[in-house]
């Protein structure tokens, strides 16, 4: 059993920053690809980027490429989502999200294993 505890959201006005972390417990972190999603109060929960389980292969969803980056140490057990250029329609719940092995990224909500409780990031104009 992993558990997934995201930290790091927070208020940031329009054009500003915030760098989300996700440490993982309780499982062998590299056996797992991780991933960021969020949600908006009335919205699906959609897929932010991911990141395979060495680091090699790395996917965004066009609305945040240049925007957004995701990293990952394996030495520490946790997942970074850099965020830059904020604006008023990043706003959400981060979740971060683990996928037992499997090669490559996956992008849908169901075929996670593990999630976080999410982490309020708010951007203001």
């Amino acid at each position: 059993q992993v558990q997934l505890v995201e930290s790091g959201g927070g208020l940031v006005q329009a054009g500003g920053s915030l760098r989300l972390s996700c440490a993982a417990s309780g499982g062998t972190f590299s056996s797992y690809a991780m991933s960021w999603f969020r949600q908006a109060p009335g919205k699906e929960r959609e897929f932010v980027c991911a990141i395979s389980r060495g680091g090699g292969t790395i996917y965004y969803a066009d609305f945040v490429k240049g925007r957004f980056t995701i990293s990952r140490d394996n030495t520490k057990n946790t997942v970074y989502l850099q965020m830059n250029s904020l604006k008023p329609e990043d706003t959400a719940v981060y979740y971060c999200a683990a996928k037992q092995g499997g090669s490559g990224v996956q992008t849908r909500v169901t075929v996670y294993d593990y999630w976080g409780q999410g982490t309020q990031v708010t951007v203001s104009s």
